[in-house]
């Protein structure tokens, strides 16, 4: 049976959702030219830059993990908020070793007897030398203190955060603090580091903060600028499946066999890979993977 228009009633359900459909773009057409057109594009962008991108991030993180690793990091190595949340965080963070560990200030000292150990195996007669090491993502210089400078003659530090450098040259570092010869202050993305010079690169909780194109291309970079017989070591979180995504410090937290692909993208070999233990279970396990 066929109805006609004038058979809807103005009270079904059909109409009143027209009604209103219409009311609004009637609405919209009389003040997008008027008083609309900038104002909109100032909410527009305020809600893209801190509603849309932190929904997205939490969405990712409710797609079980076998399906995050494609979305993550292949997605998100373009997306420029990826890198000013990061920013936006650390600003606020303290350039302190409370500052550097987070809630997690009682394993430091854990951490750094493991780094040592760890940097034993590659540092000596026939190994790497102990002219120059770099220490990346340095922050306020907490593994160059305890951990680079008693081995090397010479330490540079790179972070992106100025107050942790400046920190660490006028109060942290002591007198060790005219050991460190550059203190670059520089996105890893952006940073190309001087070739052929180290005879060890440390990069610490940090590759988390690069997208897989940019962590490849960085760790490309830094092969260039070893001595022979010089390493690369890499101790980070690592997811015990697929990609974990942090929207709070703006983190990707990867498996190992994905780091390794990375790695192996960049034109590096694996030399070890080793689990720093003592840390309690409810932190991410933590690796360390040195690489020539």
């Amino acid at each position: 049976m066929e109805i006609s228009v004038a058979d809807v009633s103005s009270s079904s359900p059909s109409f009143k959702f027209k009604e209103v459909h219409q009311a609004f773009k009637d609405r919209w057409k009389g003040t997008d030219d008027t008083m609309c057109r900038h104002s909109m594009s100032f909410h527009l962008h305020h809600i893209l830059r801190n509603e849309f991108f932190a929904s997205y991030l939490y969405l990712l993180e409710k797609i079980p993990l076998v399906k995050l690793y494609p979305l993550t990091c292949e997605f998100i190595k373009g997306e420029k908020q990826f890198y000013y949340r990061a920013q936006q965080f650390y600003e606020d963070v303290p350039a302190s070793e409370e500052g550097m560990m987070g809630d997690f200030v009682s394993i430091s000292n854990v951490d750094l007897e493991g780094s040592r150990q760890f940097l034993k195996r590659f540092v000596g007669p026939g190994k790497a030398g102990t002219r120059y090491a770099l220490d990346c993502g340095s922050g306020i210089g907490r593994v160059t203190k305890d951990v680079l400078l008693p081995v090397f003659e010479k330490v540079e530090m790179a972070d992106m955060m100025e107050h942790f450098l400046l920190h660490a040259h006028e109060e942290y570092l002591g007198d060790d603090a005219d050991r460190i010869e550059t203190y670059y202050c520089y996105n890893l993305q952006e940073f190309t580091p001087p070739p052929s010079k180290y005879d060890v690169i440390w990069i610490q909780w940090v590759a988390c903060h690069l997208t897989d194109k940019d962590l490849t291309n960085f760790l490309f970079r830094c092969k260039k600028s070893l001595c022979p017989n010089g390493v690369i070591i890499i101790k980070d979180n690592m997811a015990r499946q697929g990609c974990k995504l942090d929207p709070i410090d703006s983190s990707i937290s990867r498996h190992l066999d994905i780091m390794k692909s990375i790695i192996a993208k960049a034109g590096l070999e694996v030399m070890a890979v080793q689990m720093q233990e003592g840390f309690p279970e409810i932190i991410m396990p933590v690796w360390m993977i040195a690489m020539k």
